[in-house]
């Protein structure tokens, strides 16, 4: 299986932009989840705001009377009230627009995330779970938006052109974990494997690739040159919102930057997050399924660290009973 991408049908495109980012650096149960989102676009559209050029069709505001597809910072498209409805809609009517229609889990992971469905069995919460795709939003619905926002596209030669998701399920996170000792680089280096990704399916292209920026770090040298030792890098700019670098071999210069608020100032950022935090939200789901079928009246969670310690009480004897490790269950850190 290879990440989904779609293949333009309209010419040639002369610029590759990316947005990174992640969802569940913080909590104590469930998948760290970081997602690249790819687009194509005239080389005139590379440093504009890709709302601004798709305005007719995707809205950075999210309200109940907001015709065009809510494309914003996924927190505030989703809460345990209002559900994954927001989520959804923006996730499944991109892939859309792309002719792909995941109806479930399993399929969507296939698509973006393959390598994971390897990991899965290992893990009893999501070993037979494969949830019927959408959950809150109708066919009906992502189809239309899709046509709409596709038209967009078209006119605006722009595309998404590949959604690559890595999925670290809790025990595979606590091994790199128990190697690193430091949950900013595990987290780091699955974000520069998306950019190596990215980079190597550029075709000799040079890309520009924004990833939302997680705490106060604003050096990335080090870590650039270790993964990326075949290139030469220069550093552009080392400050409290951007740090930004240009890695060039042969004729191929990359541009990469790690920006603050960056659901807020790139699209693809925006959009990375969303994916992110969808299949994190369905994962969850899995894991609280389970969970429930095995103690009686057990309240869902949402996997931080207060309630995740009330949660890991309440479930303390079915975990005993089923002889669960540990350590596939709590992240270390």
């Amino acid at each position: 299986l290879k990440p989904w991408a779609t293949q333009p049908q309209r010419g040639p495109f002369l610029a590759i932009v990316a947005g990174i980012d992640e969802a569940g650096y913080g909590p104590l149960l469930g998948p760290l989840v970081v997602t690249g989102v790819v687009f194509e676009v005239p080389d005139s559209l590379v440093g504009a705001s890709l709302w601004g050029t798709l305005k007719r069709s995707i809205s950075q505001r999210a309200s109940v009377k907001e015709l065009r597809l809510p494309v914003l910072d996924s927190k505030k498209l989703y809460s345990t009230k209002t559900g994954l409805g927001g989520l959804e809609r923006a996730a499944l009517v991109m892939l859309k627009t792309g002719g792909q229609c995941p109806s479930t889990l399993g399929q969507l992971l296939g698509l973006v995330a393959p390598r994971v469905l390897d990991d899965l069995p290992a893990y009893p919460w999501y070993r037979e779970f494969d949830r019927k795709l959408p959950v809150k939003c109708s066919e009906g619905e992502i189809a239309t938006r899709a046509n709409a926002v596709g038209r967009d596209m078209v006119s605006t030669a722009v595309c998404m052109s590949a959604v690559l998701s890595e999925v670290l399920l809790e025990g595979h996170y606590n091994r790199l974990i128990a190697d690193v000792r430091n949950k900013a680089v595990v987290s780091l280096s699955l974000v520069l494997r998306l950019v190596q990704q990215v980079f190597s399916r550029s075709g000799g292209q040079g890309v520009h690739v924004h990833v939302d920026r997680q705490g106060g770090r604003t050096h990335y040298r080090e870590q650039l040159l270790l993964s990326f030792p075949d290139y030469h890098l220069r550093i552009v700019e080392e400050g409290e919102t951007r740090s930004a670098y240009e890695l060039t071999r042969a004729t191929t210069c990359h541009q990469l930057d790690f920006v603050t608020d960056g659901e807020s100032r790139h699209l693809p950022i925006a959009l990375a997050g969303i994916y992110s935090k969808y299949i994190r939200e369905l994962l969850m789901g899995a894991f609280n399924a389970f969970w429930g079928r095995q103690v009686s009246g057990l309240r869902p969670t949402a996997g931080y660290y207060t309630d995740a310690r009330r949660f890991l009480h309440d479930i303390e004897g079915a975990v005993e009973s089923l002889g669960i490790d540990p350590t596939l269950l709590v992240r270390s850190r």
